[in-house]
């Protein structure tokens, strides 16, 4: 945790893949099958943040994740073993909520192992799953991760009453790990991105959060699943191209960042190629992305880093009070811009994502689509 952060706090989420063969049920996607699925969560209606939206499973960092005790169970390596995000390239910047120094915050535990237990231990809260290994070091399988044995965890009830505790106090978390001698399986996530919620509208809620996003992909198929009927009241496994047609169906909804990202994901059809690219890309790391809206006559546009519409200097705290307007509908910002970066808000449920700029840091664009293949992303173009 960072005590100096006025206007939003950190946050993690986990972008949790399993395995699932060859698919039972129709796909009602033109990408074909895919052998993977994504663990989405629908959060509370009465949630005072993304009321009844499908999330990944994430949440706020804790004090108990940022505890010294932890380095009593994780390897006495440097950074617990996680590899080292090489230096940014000229012209990028390493996302602040990874650069922060932690020690100088009295944290002797690193930051990108904090944030990791925290994505790893709101998993286990939100859906009851444990991404746990046994011993004290990471797993010498460099492939998808895989889940503890059933006969190494508890029985059921005794689970559930753990999953209680740690819901009720984070630091039980680290007490459980040590009552099954395992460790948060840190090394299985993979630094994806960095959302930081946008300065909101006037008259709209105050909530905003940095959050860092990871990826991990597990061998076996989607494992047992269940919402805490408290912050979740549902969850689903799908294939991201199935996520976003439920979201275009209106069946689902989720907010930009989401939509965003599974229409990254849209250009793996393979686990295998999915965990291999994002294992290989994290030690690229990733910058802060800050959408800003702009608001057209007919729809809004959240504005991203690159976008020739971008403030060069963007108001991050809100104290400004900054409102980007034009009397302009979108089609026609879409036809004078060149460098674009951006999604396009029509309505709850029709968001398109325009990007012809090259990604940073090794990362890829969201595919590039419609109702048929036009293309793949070697051309930097983006639009689904």
């Amino acid at each position: 945790m960072n005590p100096r952060l006025r206007h939003w706090r950190e946050a993690a989420t986990l972008l949790l893949a399993a395995g699932s063969g060859a698919l039972a049920r129709p796909v009602r996607s033109p990408l074909g099958p895919f052998d993977y699925e994504m663990l989405l969560l629908q959060r509370s209606p009465r949630s005072g943040f993304l009321p009844s939206a499908h999330v990944f499973p994430g949440g706020l960092l804790e004090a108990a994740d940022f505890s010294a005790d932890w380095l009593g169970l994780l390897p006495a390596l440097p950074r617990c073993g996680l590899g080292s995000v090489r230096a940014s390239s000229p012209g990028g910047n390493r996302a602040p909520v990874f650069a922060t120094d932690r020690a100088g915050l009295g944290s002797p535990l690193p930051g990108d192992v904090a944030f990791r237990i925290c994505a790893i231990r709101e998993t286990f809260e939100e859906a009851g799953i444990l991404l746990l290994v046994s011993g004290p070091g990471p797993a010498s399988d460099p492939g998808p991760a895989r889940l503890l044995p059933q006969h190494h965890l508890p029985p059921g009830p005794e689970l559930a009453e753990w999953r209680r505790r740690v819901q009720q106090d984070p630091a039980c978390f680290l007490q459980l790990c040590r009552y099954l001698r395992c460790v948060p399986n840190i090394w299985a996530l993979h630094e994806w991105g960095n959302w930081l919620t946008p300065v909101p509208r006037a008259g709209r809620g105050d909530r905003r959060y940095d959050t860092a996003f990871y990826l991990c992909c597990l061998e076996e198929r989607p494992p047992h699943t269940s919402q805490d009927d408290q912050e979740m009241a549902g969850f689903q496994w799908s294939t991201p191209p199935e996520a976003i047609e439920l979201f275009k169906s209106q069946e689902i909804w989720f907010a930009p960042p989401q939509f965003y990202e599974l229409c990254r994901l849209c250009n793996f059809s393979s686990l295998r190629d999915l965990h291999r690219f994002g294992s290989d890309r994290a030690l690229e790391g990733c910058e802060r992305w800050m959408p800003v809206t702009l608001a057209a006559s007919d729809g809004y546009i959240q504005l991203l880093p690159g976008d020739e519409l971008y403030p060069k200097d963007p108001d991050y705290t809100g104290e400004k009070k900054l409102v980007l307007s034009t009397d302009k509908k979108v089609e026609e910002l879409m036809k004078e811009d060149s460098k674009l970066h951006r999604v396009v808000i029509h309505n709850l449920n029709n968001l398109t994502v325009h990007v012809n700029i090259q990604p940073k840091y090794k990362h890829v664009n969201p595919l590039k689509m419609d109702s048929n293949i036009l293309g793949s992303n070697a051309d930097c173009n983006s639009r689904l």
